[in-house]
């Protein structure tokens, strides 16, 4: 398919950019240690160039030492010494005929004390955001003024690094936006109040920043469309904010959402649609006569170009689409759309990040390690040697498309008649439909890279040897717990009947264990008019999983009039009802079950492993659930890894 809106030339200042394609600003925390971009964080953005974006704009970088860290490992311009790194990561963009931006950047009150030394976090006011829950206080008017100068030293440093322009982050409820918003500003000085004094403080970034970089030097300002807030700012209130910014020669608005306390409308989860928030580009669209920028939620090309074709806004913002897949434009442009990793809003990205380390993604094994482990770090030697891979989930499709690439001949067997494990029955519940497109772009990668795939195919010592294989990866997955109590053999698992090997009997469910498997068959079971109880032995559910995806979970499982039950441990399973047991105390309880679904997780599967160990040693090797059990994430890293390192010399 052919975008040809999405391809053509655009404009914003005096820059032409290549394409409508942006990759807007995600905090990574790939710089190194001096706010500077190291390697890592160079290789990262590089390759979001070569693959395909027009424009990059830099991660939330820090322009305040003291208090404006937002992330650990950030990137810094508070110094002329990142000029010089700086500069090659400029450079690195260029090569590729992609323009960069550096976003100026300072959380205010939207970040912990622990990581600004323990001091207090600084605001507009002494508004405290609830997510992070700690009081901040209110700058005064001189340092307000001071703040000013420091966003304008960092465009400064900036433009001598190079950069094509800047980006003031005046959204997400960060110390810009915290100055916009009613919601945070109840000053009484020249900063707050009226509508023009809750705009000095850009106003005057503004100025600083053309009067030191020169009037041509481009400016885009990260605004909320809405704050999705109870007095904050709404889309009315935006527009009119960025018809006055197009007065002080702004040169593009870049149109987001939502504040931490409103969370999920700024990152949004799988259970929201693309484009859900279109309206509120196209409202600023048609009030200014600059370029506007808009992120939408955008997973697939087609719906980028219908936006671009709608007239919703000048540009497309692409963000989590590059985490996933850094050819994410290369592959639409090519028209190899089905190639394309796409992103599943599982929100496993912003839980590693929020946890204080750097970027991760479920689908893309190499985000932010593409310096040490990128494709052009591996090692071609595999010169036609067979390898078997037990397993077609994501874990063996991993592992068998990086050994191909090394040039080895992978044979895959999947004892079923399609590949994807139970990746195809975590699909069915709502809203994670994206898992199947998931299983069917592994499934091309490996068509195209030739790989030898047996369906419906039980591996055995026979046929493995019959292929004449050296290794043996096993990828099996895992097989599901069951917990040694009476009456156990009256439930079923979740995985059989997800799969439909067992129906859904009465109206009483209960579903034994609270993490994603659990949540997620307990809501698919309300969705279908059951009576749901979610049984979990600790003390919250939802595991590792985002907050945001736990608590849309739980609130969708009780509206349609599901229960959570926590801190209860299943000691017995009787006809027409469970026995559960308070794990502080010690209470045994009844509760009414027509059937019981267990979803305490699974045991690693190894068929074969000891005579698969006899007769090849140690090069049978273990990945996904087969070695730990664990979510996609880390059955995607553990194949990756084991095959980018296998006979790697």
């Amino acid at each position: 398919m052919t975008y040809q809106k999405l391809f053509e030339q655009g404009r914003i200042g005096n820059l032409e950019l290549k394409n409508r394609i942006v990759m807007p600003a995600m905090g990574c925390s790939f710089a190194e240690s001096s706010g500077e971009a190291g390697p890592r964080m160079i290789k990262y953005y590089a390759d979001r160039a070569r693959g395909g974006a027009g424009l990059i704009i830099t991660e939330i970088t820090r322009v305040d030492d003291e208090t404006g860290v937002g992330t650990p490992n950030q990137l810094s311009v508070t110094n002329t010494h990142v000029i010089p790194q700086l500069q090659r990561l400029v450079e690195a963009v260029h090569a590729y005929n992609t323009k960069l931006f550096v976003q100026l950047h300072h959380p205010g009150n939207q970040t912990p004390s622990r990581l600004i030394g323990g001091k207090q976090p600084v605001s507009a006011s002494d508004v405290t955001c609830k997510v992070i829950g700690e009081q901040p206080r209110a700058l005064s008017t001189e340092e307000v003024e001071t703040m000013v100068r420091k966003f304008v030293t960092g465009a400064v440093i900036a433009q001598k690094a190079g950069a094509d322009g800047v980006e003031i982050h005046a959204a997400h409820g960060y110390l810009v936006s915290q100055f916009l918003s009613p919601y945070t500003n109840k000053r009484e000085d020249k900063y707050g109040g009226s509508f023009e004094g809750r705009l000095r403080f850009i106003t005057e970034i503004i100025y600083g920043i053309k009067a030191y970089c020169g009037p041509k030097f481009p400016i885009s300002v990260r605004m909320n469309g809405d704050d999705f807030l109870p007095g904050g700012l709404v889309l009315e209130d935006a527009v009119k904010i960025a018809k006055y910014l197009e007065t002080l020669g702004v040169s593009c608005i870049n149109v987001s959402c939502g504040m931490y306390d409103s969370g999920s409308t700024i990152i949004e989860p799988s259970y929201f649609a693309e484009g859900w928030k279109k309206h509120l580009g196209a409202a600023v669209k048609a009030a200014v006569g600059i370029p506007v920028i808009a992120v939408d939620n955008i997973k697939h090309p087609s719906v980028a170009e219908a936006l671009l074709e709608e007239g919703c806004s000048d540009f497309v913002g692409i963000a989590r689409g590059f985490l996933a897949d850094a050819d994410w434009g290369l592959k639409a442009y090519l028209g190899q759309d089905k190639m394309i990793r796409k992103c599943l809003g599982c929100m496993e990205c912003f839980r590693i990040l929020n946890d204080g380390n750097p970027l991760g993604c479920t689908l893309n094994p190499v985000l932010g390690r593409e310096f040490e482990y990128g494709e052009e770090k591996l090692v071609k030697n595999g010169n036609g040697r067979k390898v078997a891979v037990i397993g077609g989930g994501p874990a063996g499709m991993q592992a068998a498309a990086v050994l191909a690439k090394r040039g080895f001949k992978p044979v895959l067997f999947e004892a079923k008649d399609k590949l994807g494990g139970t990746v195809n029955l975590a699909a069915i519940p709502p809203y994670k439909g994206m898992l199947n497109e998931f299983v069917e772009t592994q499934a091309a990668e490996l068509e195209a890279l030739g790989v030898e795939v047996r369906l419906n195919t039980a591996a055995t010592m026979e046929l493995i040897r019959e292929a004449g294989v050296e290794a043996v990866f096993v990828a099996a997955g895992g097989t599901a717990v069951r917990p040694n109590i009476e009456g156990i053999e009256k439930a079923v698992t979740a995985e059989d009947v997800l799969a439909g090997k067992e129906a859904v009997n009465g109206e009483n469910i209960v579903v034994v264990g609270g993490g994603v498997t659990g949540l997620e068959t307990a809501e698919w079971l309300c969705t279908m008019g059951k009576k749901a109880v979610v049984v979990e032995m600790l003390d919250k559910v939802g595991g590792n999983l985002y907050p945001s995806v736990v608590m849309h979970l739980a609130q969708e499982i009780m509206k349609r009039g599901g229960t959570i039950l926590k801190g209860k441990a299943l000691c017995g399973v009787y006809d027409g009802k469970v026995a559960v047991k308070d794990t502080k105390s010690g209470e045994v309880s009844e509760i009414p079950a027509d059937q019981v679904i267990l979803a305490m997780g699974v045991r690693p599967c190894r068929p074969l492993i000891d005579e698969l160990k006899e007769e090849f040693g140690n090069k049978v090797i273990l990945v996904g659930d087969s070695d730990r059990t664990g979510q996609i994430y880390d059955a995607m890293h553990s194949a990756y890894d084991r095959a980018f390192v296998y006979e790697n010399r």
